[in-house]
């Protein structure tokens, strides 16, 4: 790969990141909002390496060839890196070409599995208000295996994700992914829904419905909420995909 080339890489890169950071919001799609100055910072690093070095390409050929003694001078613009910068490609034709959704269900799956090993650690959690709250899916799932109280039994709520079908009858699946740093560490929180019938398979839904309280006492292991649904509106997909 040509300096001219590394550079040309390097610019187009690192104008991507700016692009997805500073003049859209797609970088969510990837990491968490916190991580938005750390990419604004990334791109600017990338297009001021890359500007400097075109100067000193160009500087380079301002320059007049010096004779060597041997009738031709040295020429200082056409040095060849190592071919694995050509990975840097990789990255730019992912962001500016191909430009990757939010997870949505094929990362969540279609299988009944679930999303967590073990049941979610209990916190104190606010009492919900008087009128229909909405609640993360996290949320809803943790008060759903709290053992100091009932929080949920009887309450209307609202919870907002995506659609994933199931492979059990009657039922489906409202998700959403929740990431620590990026898209790469990604979990699925899914609660199953019941009573309405499924929307179109990865759209984005708000669902208003009661908790179906646990037959019995509350399992050992991770068994994914149930939830029974009295309406269901389609939602674009909101500006924070992630939990």
């Amino acid at each position: 790969m040509k300096r001219q080339t590394q550079s040309l890489m390097l610019l187009i890169l690192g104008g991507a990141l700016l692009n997805i950071s500073v003049f859209s919001g797609t970088y969510v799609n990837y990491v968490k909002p916190g991580f938005r100055p750390l990419l604004i910072g990334a791109g600017a690093v990338l297009v001021g390496l890359a500007l400097v070095a075109f100067v000193r390409q160009w500087r380079n050929h301002s320059e007049p060839a010096h004779d060597n003694g041997q009738g031709h001078g040295h020429d200082h613009g056409h040095g060849h890196g190592p071919r694995v910068a050509w990975l840097l490609a990789v990255p730019v034709f992912a962001i500016v070409l191909v430009a990757p959704p939010a997870l949505g269900s094929f990362a969540a799956g279609s299988e009944d599995d679930a999303p967590a090993p073990r049941p979610p650690t209990p916190v104190a959690y606010r009492q919900l208000s008087d009128s229909v709250p909405e609640l993360a899916l996290g949320e809803f799932i943790g008060r759903a295996y709290d053992p100091a109280g009932t929080s949920l039994a009887g309450r209307q709520v609202k919870l907002t994700g995506f659609v994933v079908p199931s492979k059990k009858k009657n039922r489906w699946y409202v998700t959403r992914m929740q990431i620590s740093c990026c898209a790469a560490d990604a979990l699925a929180l899914k609660v199953a829904v019941q009573g309405v019938p499924a929307p179109r398979e990865n759209s984005w839904v708000q669902v208003t419905g009661e908790w179906i309280p646990w037959k019995g006492k509350i399992p050992n292991g991770y068994v994914i909420p149930d939830m029974s649904a009295t309406d269901v509106t389609k939602i674009d997909q909101p500006a924070e995909p992630y939990e």
